[in-house]
């Protein structure tokens, strides 16, 4: 891959790993140097991914964890660093956006829920990992956002309400961790991963539609943006989201 994307001695650590956008981040690390823990909640897919990464040249550790419960984050940090004694680079990528006929349908549950994975967990683990990031040699932070952040659907309003969480979140951790951990988000439009396929047609059409690229993105397409903010070549950027969405509108 080249020099602008070495990570050669780096250790990542990837959530929402065993799949769909996480997966071809935690492989592109990989097979851009760097050792990799894959953590979801299903240690079979994380051990598949993991054996990828091996098969890449790299090491790996496989941990299965909820990354909307506080304090499973802690035993996932202390065995990465029991593993590898460092994190260069954390990717927050685990999230779930359930579907709901109305929002009068939306139970307490389900909201607390998909805020606890997709804004909850990111920060803790981003103070976790961040603080020995600080207190060490530094690193940076990714975070994995949504274009339902900045232009939020009523079908989504508490994954969208998230989202504008972790926004706000990576802007303020960017601060606080400054000027040694970089802290920076993509957005991301639609992407043709797993939960894909639970969209209907006509859903996936509207969507592909908003944008001005006229389809939906491949999993392989968010690598980019993921290697620069992860890498060196972005060490003047933090504090920023970047949106890969094929232009939505």
């Amino acid at each position: 891959m080249g020099a602008a994307a070495d990570f050669t001695g780096k250790v990542a650590l990837v959530t929402g790993g065993s799949r769909g956008l996480g997966r071809e981040m935690a492989l592109a690390l990989a097979a851009a140097g760097a050792d990799v823990i894959v953590a979801s909640r299903n240690v079979q897919a994380c051990r598949a991914v993991a054996d990828e990464v091996e098969a890449l040249g790299r090491s790996a550790l496989p941990y299965a964890c909820h990354v909307g419960r506080w304090n499973d984050l802690d035993g996932l940090v202390d065995a990465s660093y029991a593993r590898f004694g460092q994190v260069d680079v954390l990717v927050n990528n685990a999230g779930k956006s359930p579907p709901y006929p109305s929002l009068g349908d939306v139970t307490e549950a389900m909201y607390d829920s998909v805020v606890g994975l997709n804004l909850k967990g990111p920060f803790r683990l981003s103070v976790l990992v961040g603080t020995r990031m600080f207190q060490g040699a530094g690193g940076s932070i990714v975070n994995i956002s949504s274009v339902a952040s900045l232009r939020p659907r009523p079908d989504v309003v508490p994954y969208a309400a998230a989202k504008a969480g972790l926004n706000a979140t990576t802007i303020a951790l960017a601060h606080a961790f400054a000027p040694k951990v970089r802290v920076n988000a993509i957005v991301p439009g639609g992407f043709r991963t797993d939960i894909s396929r639970s969209w209907t047609p006509e859903f996936a059409a509207d969507l592909a539609g908003q944008a001005a690229l006229g389809r939906l993105g491949e999993p392989r397409e968010i690598v980019g943006a993921a290697l620069f903010l992860a890498g060196e070549t972005s060490s003047f950027t933090t504090g920023a989201l970047l949106t890969v969405d094929g232009g939505t509108a």
